[in-house]
């Protein structure tokens, strides 16, 4: 490692330079992603401390393998075997920390629109100095006082962030569908081939959508029982034929002529993806077989085999499920999902047709940007002309995703009898937590069909 890459780390820790490799061979890096890179990395730490605490298997591999468990323990203050280490409290008062922390950023990076500006440095750097902020401040839960009172109200707190959480990803999938439909739509103006796209993607959503409706009802009902599978994937299916009607319907199409079935499509295989999650999260439902043994029905029978190997299932499940929590939150965080929240849209006539037209640069990293070169990887300072992405509303997705981790891996409303290990065993909160987001979801999607009708006199963009 060169001297040079040695003081730009140092001076990425400990000042306002950006973070990046000691390797040459790396791509170049914006400094605006390096940031964004810096503040998900904490998240992730935090995120697997709060799964190792609900892991009974790490707390018994600790007791067994750590010499002078006990005697620690006692030392720290932490009760005999380390009880206030683990379980849901313990997950309860590290997300506080780290919810407090990215609130307290949102709050300090309020109408910041110049990376020039001291708040701007601060939010940009100072790396080690954040990460032992962090620490405390997670830390620090641990000595507040009256523990039952605040675990209690900060469930509710919990539960309205990562209700907030869910319904920010949904408001953007819908806005997602339009600009989809919106942006290669503008391309079959000019070119058939777009017209044919469109097509043939509406047909495999469809088709998706329509064969997981198929196997939902095959795999998840019987002809006897499962009356609560039956009613909920007819209802859905029900749902999705029906935005799906009124996506095309002619009242619908005389205000809003983008509005067709691709975005019915994307929409009606999110739908039938929740109705899937739903009724795999739905604990099993037993009858008395002829020889008056418990057998469990309405899950495939193939699904029973797979939790032989509990570990491995948990392990690979929670990575995919927070990977696409991390990806949530850095998509959520650019500066078209929070104009899109703000209902603030391109125009028709700016728009440029895509494939790939989600993964538009947030900011103009030309030649003329400034480049530093440090000894490793090469940083591009993107944002000297101005911000290009809100870095308060950064900070407040990553404080409803702290909430959102906290009820996910306690178990919502079943935190008191919650494991890492019993993460896809399923409860009724988890259930009804997906098949309402279902229904939101649907709803969301079919009040921007219908606003133009109820208030003729307002201008909607979508």
């Amino acid at each position: 490692m060169s001297a040079r890459c040695c003081a730009g780390q140092l001076a990425c820790c400990c000042g306002t330079a950006a973070c990046s490799l000691c390797c040459k061979c790396c791509p170049k890096i914006k400094q605006s992603t390096s940031t964004r890179f810096m503040y998900a990395l904490y998240f992730i730490l935090v995120t697997i401390i709060c799964c190792v605490m609900m892991s009974t298997t790490v707390a018994n591999e600790m007791k067994t393998h750590i010499p002078f468990y006990k005697q620690m323990c006692k030392g720290i203050q932490a009760g005999e075997m380390c009880e206030k280490l683990v379980g849901y409290s313990a997950v309860y008062k590290v997300c506080f920390g780290m919810a407090c922390f990215f609130f307290l950023f949102f709050l300090f990076t309020i109408k910041i629109n110049s990376s020039k500006s001291c708040r701007a440095y601060i939010h940009n750097g100072f790396w080690l100095i954040k990460l032992i902020v962090l620490a405390a401040m997670c830390s620090g839960a641990f000595f507040i006082p009256d523990q039952d009172t605040f675990l209690n109200a900060w469930r509710y707190v919990g539960a309205t962030g990562g209700f907030l959480f869910i319904a920010i990803q949904l408001i953007l999938l819908v806005e997602f569908a339009h600009k989809w439909n919106k942006n290669w739509t503008a391309g079959a103006n000019h070119k058939q081939v777009w017209n044919g796209l469109l097509a043939l993607v509406t047909l495999i959503l469809y088709s998706i959508a329509v064969a997981a409706l198929v196997l939902m009802a095959l795999f998840y009902t019987r002809s006897e029982g499962c009356m609560y599978n039956k009613v909920l994937i007819g209802v859905n299916g029900g749902l999705c034929l029906f935005v799906s009607l009124v996506a095309i319907s002619p009242c619908v199409q005389n205000r809003q002529p983008h509005s067709g079935l691709l975005q019915s499509g994307v929409i009606s295989c999110y739908v039938m993806y929740l109705t899937f999650s739903a009724l795999s999260s739905k604990p099993p439902e037993t009858i008395l077989d002829e020889n008056n043994r418990n057998i469990t029905i309405c899950v495939p029978e193939f699904s029973q085999g797979l939790h032989s190997d509990e570990n491995l299932v948990t392990g690979l499940g929670t990575t995919i499920l927070f990977g696409c929590i991390l990806y949530s939150c850095l998509t959520s965080t650019t500066r078209a999902s929070s104009e899109a929240l703000r209902g603030i849209y391109a125009t028709a006539e700016t728009e440029v047709a895509r494939c790939c037209f989600c993964c538009v640069p947030d900011g103009d990293a030309d030649a003329e940007e400034h480049v530093e070169k440090r000894g490793g990887q090469t940083v591009v300072y993107d944002e000297k002309k101005g911000t290009v992405y809100s870095y308060a509303y950064f900070h407040f997705v990553f404080f409803l995703a702290s909430l959102y981790v906290m009820m996910t891996v306690t178990h919502w409303f079943h935190y008191e009898s919650a494991q890492i290990e019993k993460f896809f065993t399923g409860t009724w909160s988890i259930f009804w937590i997906k098949m309402v987001s279902c229904w939101v979801c649907a709803g969301l999607y079919l009040w921007t069909l219908i606003a133009p009708l109820c208030c003729p006199t307002r201008e909607f963009s979508v």
